[in-house]
């Protein structure tokens, strides 16, 4: 285990060295950046807005009380999307989708040896191919956490007008009350490190995968699971630090 996690500080060490040509390795930010970002859009998009929808649905199901006003359905909604919903939900997701993508690209490059190709014409191949992901997750990952959180106020609001138990104009008097900008900034560091786990544990994984083509399929599950049970610690560790 100790190991593995000296390995893995070492390939982080190994990916962040100057870059030979600075150009390239922009290009390559830029390219993880669309892919990352704009390829993870649509189902963000659509968890989101159904999380959004169910979160509310179930707030105001236990809030049956009439001493309880329905307006603090709005906030507890509000708390838990900005809280938990979007950053870690998210980034489970995107750990099925980006990281085992990451892992399976870059142990196919290792099986067909073109990581050794690169390291033979002199080129850093853990800068030239481990650097932009995780860049590109740092930068994209609180993007979409933001774009994430809209969405899932959003389809509470959607999930209220489309039901009597609670009104809009309640819901979003529930949005405004007693809103802490530290929920906010916790939600922003929990997907930037999200971001990186997912984008390092997974290339890491591939990165050292050995054999065919059944041995990506392995090094891409491991790097979603490893990077999951991560995230859920990190999850942990923030909250308690921030909270």
């Amino acid at each position: 285990m100790f190991h593995s996690f000296g390995r893995y500080l070492l390939l982080l060490k190994l990916s962040f060295k100057k870059p030979e040509k600075f150009s390239v390795y922009w290009a390559e930010v830029m390219r993880e950046m669309v892919s990352v970002g704009i390829g993870s859009l649509g189902i963000i998009c659509i968890i989101s807005v159904f999380i959004g929808a169910v979160a509310v649905i179930q707030v105001a199901f236990q809030l049956s009380s009439p001493l309880v006003p329905k307006s603090i359905a709005g906030s507890i909604a509000r708390d838990s999307t900005i809280l938990e919903f979007s950053p870690t939900i998210s980034a489970l997701v995107l750990a099925g989708r980006v990281g085992s993508s990451i892992a399976s690209q870059i142990g196919t490059m290792r099986v067909t040896e073109q990581i050794d190709a690169l390291e033979i014409m002199g080129v850093n191949a853990p800068g030239y191919l481990i650097s932009p992901k995780v860049i590109a997750g740092l930068l994209m990952f609180p993007m979409l956490n933001v774009v994430s959180i809209l969405l899932g106020l959003t389809g509470g609001y959607g999930a209220c007008a489309a039901s009597n138990d609670i009104s809009t104009s309640q819901y979003i008097y529930g949005l405004r009350d007693a809103f802490n900008s530290l929920t906010l900034q916790t939600s922003v560091v929990k997907s930037i490190v999200f971001g990186f786990i997912i984008t390092s544990v997974c290339a890491y994984q591939g990165f050292y995968t050995s054999g065919g083509a059944l041995e990506v399929g392995q090094s891409a599950t491991k790097g979603v699971v490893y990077s999951c049970i991560a995230v859920l610690f990190a999850d942990l560790v923030i909250t308690r630090m921030l909270l």
